[in-house]
Formats: C-alpha cells, structure tokens, sequence
C-alpha cells in the first residue's frame, strides 16, 4: 500500500531504515523520505500562513516567540512566516524521524548529494 500522508510515510520509512543495511534500499527510502518530507514542510507551511495571516505584527511575534522561531528585526513578515513553519515542522515526530533516516543512510555512506571526486 503507498501511503500519501507525508508524516506517516516519514515515520513508516525511518522504521524500515532501522531494519536494513543494504545500500540500495537506503538510498530508496532516504529518496522517498526526503520527498515526504518536502511534502510535509508544504503542508505544515500551508497551515501556518492560513493560522497567520489575520494576525497582526505583535501577535505574529508572540506566536514566533513561543515556537522559538523569534522574528528578528529586518526580517520581512513573509520570512517570518517561513521561520515559523519550519520550526514547528522542525519539531514534529515526522520530521525527527526523517532525521534519524538520514543518520541511518549516512551511517552507511549513504547520502542524496553526490559526493564523488573526480
């Protein structure tokens, strides 16, 4: 069964990775997991400028303070926005295990940035 929701996946996907220490198949599910986890700051992302955007300047602060995502001075509202979504992302179960993919893969040299010398 392919699973749409991207924080399933994510979480479905470090479990596997647990599992296995064949090359290839890291490499399927570091693939698949950093799709699913592009998809999951979209919707996260999606969420947060809906949450945000009847919100004025001071109680966008407050909700960016609270996320430990301060709004630096200089720092355009839309970019704000972005730091807050990505850490609240940044925090969830999903993304921690996404994390702990890309520890696993890399453990086994395993990486989505072709690193070869020529």
């Amino acid at each position: 069964m392919f699973e749409t929701d991207p924080a399933a996946l994510l979480l479905t996907l470090a479990a596997e990775a647990q599992h296995t220490d064949d090359i290839v198949e890291l490499t399927h599910l570091l693939r698949r997991g950093h799709t699913a986890w592009c998809a999951g700051i979209t919707q996260v992302r999606t969420e947060v400028i809906h949450q945000c955007q009847f919100l004025d300047d001071d109680a966008l602060r407050v909700r960016c303070a609270a996320a430990d995502a301060a709004w630096e001075p200089g720092t355009a509202r839309v970019e704000a926005v972005g730091n807050l979504a990505f850490a609240l992302w940044d925090e969830t179960p999903a993304a921690i295990a996404y994390t702990e993919l890309e520890a696993r893969a890399s453990h086994f040299g395993v990486s989505l940035v072709d690193e070869s010398i020529e």
